[in-house]
């Protein structure tokens, strides 16, 4: 994967993802996707290219309410990955839950408007030019199962049950 860097700073919730006040208005994920980030950027999903972006982020990405359309909104939004030092652990399993990657590593190097690509195989982050090289945590198995399966019911779809491998 590869694409443009977005960064965010530590505990960025899932209301700043996406606003409560579109938690029961709005259903339809493509529409969420409209309202991402627009309480820090109003004209973050105009400036977005549709799959061609990553949001990269400090400590504690997706603290807040349980809230299962923040990790959506950014998905439908065409994020491919989420970057961070670390996450809430409810969004954590929110997002691998829809198929949305959460990739755990130090963010520190990663600069505004970088073009980075993201190896989840080889378990790297490759910076521009090559500047840095950052180590991911690695997925496991069933981590690598549910992103490529597209999320859990998808995952469930295709395999007909839950198996959890390391």
């Amino acid at each position: 994967m590869k694409g443009i860097a977005y960064k965010f700073g530590n505990d960025i919730n899932t209301d700043l993802i996406i606003s409560g006040r579109y938690k029961f208005s709005i259903t339809d994920p493509n529409q969420l996707a409209k309202h991402v980030f627009e309480d820090i950027d109003p004209e973050f999903y105009k400036k977005v290219d549709k799959d061609k972006f990553f949001v990269t982020a400090g400590t504690n990405f997706g603290c807040g309410s349980s809230r299962e359309q923040a990790p959506m909104a950014l998905k439908y939004a065409g994020c491919q990955a989420i970057l961070a030092k670390s996450f809430a652990r409810i969004f954590y399993r929110n997002a691998f839950n829809l198929g949305l990657p959460l990739i755990e590593c130090d963010t520190g190097s990663i600069k505004k408007d970088d073009i980075v690509e993201l190896d989840i195989e080889k378990g790297v982050v490759i910076g521009p030019e090559k500047q840095y090289m950052l180590h991911i945590k690695p997925f496991t198995k069933f981590q690598k199962n549910l992103i490529s399966s597209g999320g859990i019911v998808n995952y469930y779809k295709k395999y007909g049950e839950l198996r959890i491998e390391s």
